[in-house]
Formats: structure tokens, C-alpha cells, sequence
């Protein structure tokens, strides 16, 4: 049964998409109007204020820790339950049944997830992610990189746990779907990199 309850509970801590609420309330203007259209951290930050951003940063890195917290205290060492509960967190953000099933794109979600699941994992991914983004100024070039290295990253830190391996193949899957549009335009050339002219995240 927990196997059940604890996903939903992630599915509805995601759905509490803290960049519609935060550019509502405090800019008065709704981020989905923006840019990439898409209501996560990234468009915020191209968009509005810092003060905003950070605070939506905080706020989606917050409610990831809280629902996988909340998982780890109910099923102490069960990494299914952990797992599955990423994923509804993750699920929740990306189509959050509240805002019409259109949310962001998961990846500071998918972050804090991983470094529950692995914090090693996590880091080099961070650092490998922030390094791509640094040098070629596509932020999507260092999600997709880091949603490649996971499963890769997981299979060489865990290659006899089953569970966390389909985990990271279902959240590399996920995030890359989520970016498609992305890679068919850093295929054609035309992806923005970030603090370039015209911004379309």
C-alpha cells in the first residue's frame, strides 16, 4: 500500500509549482506567458527579477526534499519507495493536474532527486551539468548531458540494484521527452543560449 500512497503524495507535492505561484504573486504576471512558455526556474530566471528566481529555486528544491524526506521517514531504508516517490514529485511538477497539466520541465526536481538517491551521483552530475552550461551558455545542453549520465552514473555505482536503475533510466527518459523541443534546436542550430539576445528557454 505504501507503494501506492507515497507516489501520489509526490504527484501532489510536485503539483505546487512555485514559479505560477511566486511570478503571480509577487510580479503580478503569469511566467507560462513568457519566454519558453514553460512554468520552471529557468524561464523565471530569464524573465524576472533574481529575487523571484531564487525564490522559485528554493521553493521546487524545497518541496522535492520535503516529499522524499516524508518517504525515507515512512519507509526507512525501502529505496522503492523512494524512487517511486521521486518520480510522482517529478510527475507532479512536469503536468501538474491543477494547472492543466502544464508545468516545467523537471530537472531541479530531478536533481534533488537523485542526490537523495545517490548524493555521489548527484554531484557529478551537478558539476558536469554546470560545466556544459558555463561553456556553451545552453542550459539545455547541460540538462540533457546530466539526464544522459544518470542511468550511466547509476548502472557504474549500483550495477546489482535493479530498483535504482530503472529509476534512472525512467527519470533520463522523462527529462529528455521534456526536452525535445530543445534538442531538435540545438540540432538545427537555433537553440538561445543563455544571456544571448532573443530568449526562448
Amino acid at each position: 500500500m505504501i507503494n501506492i500512497i507515497m507516489p501520489v503524495v509526490g504527484y501532489l507535492f510536485g503539483c505546487i509549482n512555485s514559479s505560477i505561484i511566486l511570478t503571480r504573486l509577487i510580479e503580478k504576471k503569469d511566467v507560462r506567458d513568457f519566454g519558453s512558455k514553460n512554468a520552471g526556474f529557468t524561464n523565471t530566471l530569464r524573465h524576472f527579477k533574481l529575487r523571484t528566481a531564487v525564490l522559485v529555486f528554493l521553493g521546487d528544491s524545497l518541496k522535492a526534499a520535503v516529499a522524499l524526506s516524508i518517504a525515507k521517514l515512512t519507509a526507512p531504508g525501502n529505496g522503492t519507495v523512494l524512487y517511486l516517490t521521486a518520480l510522482g514529485v517529478i510527475l507532479g511538477h512536469n503536468f501538474p493536474f491543477i494547472h492543466h497539466f502544464k508545468g516545467g520541465k523537471g530537472v531541479l526536481v530531478s536533481i534533488v532527486a537523485v542526490m537523495f538517491a545517490d548524493w555521489r551521483i548527484g554531484l557529478i552530475i551537478l558539476v558536469a551539468a554546470v560545466t556544459i552550461m558555463l561553456i556553451s551558455r545552453y542550459v539545455s545542453l547541460g540538462s540533457i548531458v546530466g539526464s544522459v549520465l544518470f542511468p550511466i552514473l547509476t548502472v557504474i555505482f549500483h550495477f546489482n540494484d535493479i530498483a535504482i536503475i530503472f529509476f534512472s533510466v525512467a527519470v533520463s527518459l522523462l527529462s529528455i521527452f521534456m526536452h525535445r523541443k530543445n534538442i531538435y534546436r540545438l540540432y538545427i542550430g537555433t537553440e538561445n543560449r543563455f544571456g544571448g539576445g532573443k530568449k526562448n528557454g
